[in-house]
């Protein structure tokens, strides 16, 4: 592969909506916040699989959307990661969850959101999709 890129990964994560906000979690390594996302499950779509991984790593239930929003892609140890974003609309969010101990969890504001997130596509991908008071778009519902 190219760049010194030397194996290629898709994984699947969500936007997850909570009335007008969003629900970012950190990252369990390196503490950035982030959307929850991971490898997509054998015998799930890629969808089902982001929904899964909401659930586990930021303790939040609701209703996964089958259309991707966008993509965003990151390096990792000389590996490429391709991540396919769905929107998740929370319809309930846990007091407690699995990795409720190797993470923090916020429900901020959209501009929040963007502001806090590290990626420079995920951050426009959430400000697109969400609409931001810059851009003039009301938040999703």
């Amino acid at each position: 592969m190219e760049n010194g890129v030397k194996k290629l990964f898709r994984q699947s994560g969500v936007i997850p909506l909570f009335e007008d906000r969003v629900v970012l979690i950190t990252a369990r390594k390196s503490g950035r916040w982030i959307i929850p996302k991971g490898f997509v499950e054998k015998g799930m779509s890629p969808a089902e699989s982001a929904a899964k991984e909401a659930y586990e790593e930021a303790g939040v239930i609701g209703r996964v959307v089958d259309r991707a929003v966008g993509t965003f892609r990151f390096t990792k140890w000389d590996c490429l990661y391709i991540v396919q974003v769905f929107p998740l609309y929370i319809e309930t969010l846990l007091d407690e969850w699995e990795e409720m101990e190797l993470r923090q969890r916020k429900v901020v504001s959209v501009a929040e959101a963007v502001g806090m997130l590290h990626h420079e596509e995920l951050k426009s991908m959430v400000a697109g999709f969400c609409g931001t008071p810059s851009s003039g778009r009301h938040p999703v519902h």
